[in-house]
């Protein structure tokens, strides 16, 4: 039996006040229409509720045991109601955040940070992803938000640039060049190179390669990686040398420098959206997100050679 909430409401009013003048000025209503109310619950219901006379209210059997689950179903549905709010206005619920691993040196712990100070309530799920497979997740659901390296986008997927930034040379701690605070690319020409995974990001494969012919040669790519904190990993233990966003000097990986040299190109990381509309939290995200990252200094044009 479905029972109105109004009447619960009234029933309840009436009940810890025990008197029903005092309840309908609680309640904001004349006396009349408390009394038919009351009246129409006991109806639907069957059951007396109140003993009343000139003097007096009571609560019956019936009732008392009405008031306590009247209670618990008001303040369940009041619950309720504020919780479908909350989650309505993006205040509390969940969201599924991809990342690449260099992000961690861009910024996204402080900016993550500062979502989380204000959505308290919501749930931040974040997922290591390469950046194919997180614009394959954006675009079927699978995740609310992404933060990739620049790669093209299907049109229900929605890009917006978040950082720029130069390339650095990565060497082993122990390169002849590791010592200098600028070298030219070509010093490199004969180098075993480890690049980004061509099959994960043939966008940042196509830029290394890039950077390389414009310097004058074809570089020997002895490996390939889907992370970036791998490539160095590789230097590090002398497998070669590498390309990579300048932020990763951030990293504080040992057995390697990084050092500049003149170049054109620039790593650009963007976060990525669904274009359907779906939910006020990762709107309220990708909001927050993009001024935080807006209001970060551009990226030098160079990086001084680690320490």
């Amino acid at each position: 039996m479905d029972i109105d909430s109004r009447l619960l409401r009234y029933f309840v009013a009436v009940a810890e006040e025990l008197s029903f003048s005092r309840a309908a000025i609680r309640l904001h209503i004349s006396q009349p229409p408390l009394s038919y109310a009351i009246k129409q619950l006991e109806e639907a219901l069957n059951a007396q509720l109140l003993l009343r006379n000139s003097r007096q209210v009571t609560l019956t059997p019936a009732g008392r045991a009405l008031y306590k689950e009247a209670v618990f179903l008001l303040r369940r549905s009041a619950d309720l109601h504020g919780l479908i709010s909350r989650i309505d206005a993006g205040l509390q619920g969940q969201i599924k955040i991809g990342f690449v691993g260099s992000m961690l040196y861009r910024g996204l712990p402080d900016v993550l940070k500062q979502c989380q100070a204000s959505y308290p309530a919501v749930e931040h799920a974040l997922l290591e992803l390469n950046s194919a497979e997180q614009i394959e997740l954006v675009a079927r659901g699978g995740i609310d938000i992404g933060f990739i390296h620049a790669n093209p986008v299907p049109d229900d997927v929605q890009c917006a640039e978040l950082s720029v930034e130069p390339f650095s040379l990565c060497v082993p701690r122990a390169h002849r060049l590791a010592g200098k605070q600028r070298v030219k690319l070509a010093e490199l020409a004969d180098e075993d190179f480890i690049f980004f995974s061509r099959a994960f990001s043939p966008v940042y494969y196509e830029t290394l390669l890039a950077m390389c012919l414009d310097a004058g040669f074809l570089p020997k790519v002895k490996y390939e990686s889907r992370h970036w904190l791998s490539v160095t990993s590789l230097v590090s233990q002398n497998m070669g040398v590498s390309l990579v966003p300048a932020c990763l000097s951030r990293s504080g990986m040992s057995g390697i420098r990084f050092l500049s040299f003149r170049h054109r190109q620039k790593s650009v990381t963007s976060l990525i959206w669904s274009a359907t509309p779906s939910s006020r939290i990762k709107d309220n995200h990708v909001a927050l997100i993009r001024k935080a990252y807006a209001r970060q200094a551009p990226a030098d044009a160079s990086v001084p050679a680690s320490p």
